[in-house]
């Protein structure tokens, strides 16, 4: 299993902490230095516990078991999608639902009424009813997207920023589900059993954490793992599918726009033929006044 260099740690950024006066004293023991009022990680330490941490999810991944990627903070929500579609594993990236774990039974409920809702037709609906399903279905996918095949607990958690994800690590820690998280300067390591030091802000450091920790689990031949050019080809095939429609749009409004150009054309047309028929209207009065003079003479 191959874990990052300390060199590939420092150049991803995984090294910055936070500023010393917003740490946590927990995380002393992980701390190398202070540098310009920032604490920096000793990456000898993230190698090493990093290391660990795969070791754990490599061989629970063996087991045939289910690791929930959690991460929804806008640096780390993309990562996390990817990364767990990668080794084929459940994840929360948008946000997560007080009781995910906790309620697990109830939450199982909405998951099957949200499949119903996707596999639902909705054609036959008046415009109102059918507006109103559609709006409920999309905020169900934001949040039960990435746990829809999720049909019991998970074995573990893996998550970034323990702060803003309290409480699915509470959650965990009440069911006694292990906890593998990245976990920064300012956080107490307390309520996590594989610590991960290291920044948690930076996407660079994000990446390279998560990367490593989906490794370890496709290694152990967890869920159903698909190659980083799998997970490329399936959102570019989304964009492919949404691109005639953007084309259609395209034609519809340069079609539009030469209609437009057209009656332009059409009005100006008129406008200078009005204006060449006056014009020889009072070329005509003027020659009809000179007449009258010359007769009246």
């Amino acid at each position: 299993m191959a874990i990052p260099s300390m060199r590939e740690m420092l150049e991803a950024g995984v090294h910055f902490g936070h500023k010393a006066s917003r740490w946590n004293p927990k995380m002393a023991p992980f701390i190398f230095t202070q540098r310009d009022k920032i604490h920096i990680f000793d990456l000898a330490q993230t190698v090493e516990m990093l290391e660990k941490a795969c070791n754990f999810l490599e061989k629970i991944a063996k087991e045939g078991k289910t690791i929930l990627f959690v991460g929804t903070k806008k640096q780390a929500s993309s990562i996390i999608k990817r990364e767990a579609e990668r080794c084929g594993m459940p994840y929360i990236s948008e946000r997560w639902l007080g009781g995910m774990l906790t309620n697990f039974k109830t939450i199982r409920a909405r998951i099957k009424y949200f499949k119903e809702l996707e596999s639902r037709d909705l054609e036959n609906l008046t415009k109102k009813e059918k507006a109103r399903l559609l709006t409920e279905k999309n905020k169900l996918r934001q949040i039960f997207e990435g746990i829809k095949d999720l049909n019991d607990l998970p074995d573990a958690l893996f998550v970034v920023d323990i702060i803003r994800e309290e409480t699915a690590v509470r959650e965990a820690n009440r069911l006694k589900i292990p906890v593998v998280a990245l976990v920064d300067s300012n956080n107490s390591p307390n309520l996590v059993d594989y610590i991960i030091p290291g920044n948690d802000d930076a996407i660079g450091s994000i990446k390279i954490i998560a990367q490593s920790v989906t490794n370890a689990i496709i290694e152990g031949g967890g869920g159903k793992a698909k190659k980083i050019e799998e997970v490329k080809q399936e959102s570019e095939e989304k964009k492919i599918v949404s691109k005639p429609i953007k084309e259609t749009k395209e034609k519809v409004k340069k079609v539009s726009k030469v209609a437009e150009a057209t009656e332009v054309s059409k009005i100006e047309n008129k406008k200078e033929a009005k204006k060449t028929e006056i014009k020889e209207k009072k070329i005509r009065n003027r020659k009809n006044l000179k007449r009258l003079k010359k007769n009246q003479k």
